[in-house]
């Protein structure tokens, strides 16, 4: 079991992530919304293997799915112990997506996917359009299809933010990002 301390510390990592590079690049214009208002829950797990990841995550896609979105619009799902390799979290995905099936939870709550060393396929391990997707663990972002559907009506470009997410990365370039990054 991780103890309190570590705990805060992955979170404390991973809110400084959200705030400086999704909300301070804005690459991810939906996220300052629910952060300011406090509606992100940062569920750490204890889990080592994709066995017990599923079944944690199952309980937190139920957790979302029943709470009120006012309380809990959205929930990163941290896992600092499974997944060193981003192959086997990219393998991992296939079993997160069918338990939102199996859940009967898609079309409701989606999964997408944050990790170290993401990389896209045809790029190299060190291109910054990698950093779009990289965070300081291996995250399942847990998103709600109808808050999804209210940001992409206030932000009619939605299907743009790739591209500029992209645009934005190259400009500061990779010793651009992490200066960035390591600033309070």
């Amino acid at each position: 079991m991780m103890d309190a301390r570590t705990r805060d510390e992955v979170i404390a990592a991973t809110q400084h992530w959200l705030t400086r590079a999704v909300i301070g690049l804005n690459l991810c214009p939906f996220a300052k919304s629910v952060h300011v208002k406090g509606q992100i829950r940062y569920a750490v797990s204890d889990a080592r293997n994709v066995e017990d990841v599923v079944v944690e995550l199952a309980d937190e896609l139920r957790l979302l799915h029943e709470s009120d979105p006012e309380n809990i619009d959205t929930t990163l799902f941290i896992t600092p112990h499974a997944f060193p390799d981003f192959t086997d979290y990219n393998d991992a995905l296939f079993f997160a997506d069918r338990l939102l099936n199996d859940l009967g939870l898609a079309g409701d709550l989606q999964i997408a996917s944050f990790h170290p060393h993401y990389q896209f396929d045809g790029t190299e391990p060190d291109d910054i359009d990698n950093y779009t997707n990289r965070a300081p663990f291996p995250i399942f972002h847990l998103i709600r299809e109808a808050s999804i559907d209210r940001a992409v009506a206030a932000f009619p470009d939605a299907a743009d933010i790739y591209e500029r997410n992209i645009e934005t990365l190259r400009r500061l370039g990779l010793d651009g990002f992490k200066a960035w990054m390591d600033k309070q």
